[in-house]
């Protein structure tokens, strides 16, 4: 028996790296699957091939489970809706969402368009709520739980030359799951974040995948068993979480409030000096 027998799994983005990957882990485990896919360029730009999401299902067809395909936009309401229509369709319920979808479009700061930045947030954090939504809604309402798995990045967590744009909206994601997973507490919707490194299409241009050793190295499919765990009853008692996971090293990330200094006098208000002088112990 497959740890996710009988569950219906969503992935956005699921037409090729990490999200096929994950697509088929998932599969491979039981679960059925909705492969949700735009089609377009890894920038957000040109025309949608439905063939991407196609292929993913007939690959997860041919080894014996069950696929379907949807080809909607994650970035409004509209998209996310049609999204969970099409897996009710195929298989009547969801039990698990994976946010997978993203776009780049890197610039430095001072060189940055306005465009630039809204169609990342739009895909990337924009689309994370427009999916969740309707599904979330739709897991408390059938009152059986489930899981909901979004994808962070290390360039939102702890930054990246470049990425102002995208590093924000996975900050923002970040920041959305944390404030979702206490939400979902009292529903049994466990709630995940994962931030990820792999050597896929957007990442393919990057100094640190141009040798062959490192993208085998950092090969998509190293993600996924990770993300078969958190949509499994084996990770039951772990939402909230946030894990990085890339290259075969699995990690949690936390964000640390240090003990800091207190002033009690003059009712705890301090001066910029009284700062400076307690800076070490601020910063401990």
């Amino acid at each position: 028996m497959g740890l996710l027998d009988g569950k219906v799994a969503i992935v956005t983005g699921a037409g090729g790296g990490i999200g096929r990957e994950h697509a088929l882990a998932l599969a491979a485990e039981g679960a059925k699957l909705l492969i949700n896919d735009l089609g377009g360029t890894r920038d957000g730009s040109g025309v949608g091939s439905q063939r991407m999401a196609d292929h993913v299902a007939e690959e997860i067809r041919a080894a014996g489970g069950e696929a379907a395909a949807n080809y909607d936009s994650v970035a409004t309401i509209a998209g996310g809706q049609n999204i969970l229509k099409s897996a009710l369709a195929a298989f009547g319920k969801v039990d698990i969402l994976v946010n997978n979808a993203g776009i780049l479009r890197d610039k430095t700061l001072s060189k940055m368009e306005e465009e630039q930045w809204d169609i990342v947030n739009a895909v990337h954090l924009k689309g994370t709520f427009c999916v969740t939504q309707p599904i979330f809604n739709h897991m408390r309402e059938r009152g059986e739980g489930g899981v909901i798995i979004n994808t962070s990045s290390t360039s939102g967590l702890e930054g990246n030359f470049g990425q102002c744009n995208y590093g924000a909206a996975k900050a923002g994601i970040w920041g959305f799951s944390r404030c979702l997973a206490l939400e979902g507490k009292k529903s049994n919707i466990r709630v995940f974040v994962l931030a990820p490194v792999a050597h896929t299409r957007l990442t393919e241009d990057l100094p640190f995948f141009q040798t062959e050793e490192t993208k085998a190295r950092m090969d998509p499919k190293l993600v996924s068993p990770l993300v078969v765990f958190l949509a499994s009853e084996l990770a039951k008692d772990l939402t909230g979480r946030t894990f990085f996971v890339g290259g075969g090293t699995i990690a949690e990330m936390k964000m640390v409030r240090g003990e800091g200094a207190t002033k009690k006098e003059n009712g705890g208000l301090w001066t910029p000096r009284e700062i400076a002088q307690s800076i070490d112990k601020i910063l401990a």
